[in-house]
């Protein structure tokens, strides 16, 4: 029994990193398994369905802005990968991990570079990863509308930049990234500066 594992979050500027793992049916095959950076929305969002109804175990975990910004991105994702393989309801026999690094697993693992693109049961897990993320932002950008969450999901995007500027930074903005740090840094010089 093989659980493919995959995260999703690594790069933006605010928000959870999520992680997910995946064991298949190999008795029911899903056709169209890809790196999910690779498909359309809707695409995801119909393969996240067929995945969660077809999968013999699947689970989400996540590490939080505030682990994230303690511990450093490398660690809370294999955190939150570690998590994610914890919360399956069955020990599988390996496990496959997108990437390079491999976190601390209750079975044996391995760490594939490109993964997602070799191995459907990573491209499943990379699926199910970015579906809940994005899910996630978009709840963020209810509380928080000025930002735009709903379009960038939180990555460094111009307008995100922009509206960063002129919001300053919010609880779900990850302080230990350079952008936002040094946003912070200039903002506590001016408070300093200020008579």
């Amino acid at each position: 029994m093989i659980a493919g594992v995959d995260e999703a979050g690594r790069g933006p500027l605010a928000g959870p990193v999520v992680a997910a793992a995946v064991v298949l049916d190999p008795r029911r095959p899903i056709a169209g398994l890809a790196d999910s950076k690779t498909l359309s929305a809707i695409r995801r969002a119909a393969l996240e369905i067929e995945i969660k109804a077809n999968a013999l175990h699947w689970a989400v975990a996540s590490a939080s802005v505030a682990e994230i910004d303690r511990m450093n991105i490398l660690r809370a994702t294999l955190l939150a990968m570690q998590r994610a393989v914890a919360a399956l309801d069955v020990t599988p026999g390996k496990a496959l991990v997108d990437g390079n690094h491999l976190p601390v697993l209750r079975c044996p693992g391995r760490a594939v570079v490109g993964g997602d693109a070799l191995h459907a049961v990573i491209s499943a897990a990379s699926i199910l990863a970015k579906q809940d993320r994005d899910r996630r932002m978009l709840a963020l950008a209810g509380a928080c509308p000025q930002y735009g969450f709903e379009r960038h999901k939180g990555y460094p995007t111009r307008a995100h930049l922009e509206a960063l500027q002129r919001h300053g930074v919010s609880v779900h903005h990850r302080r230990s990234y350079a952008p936002v740090k040094r946003l912070l840094d200039k903002t506590a010089a001016a408070g300093a500066a200020a008579p």
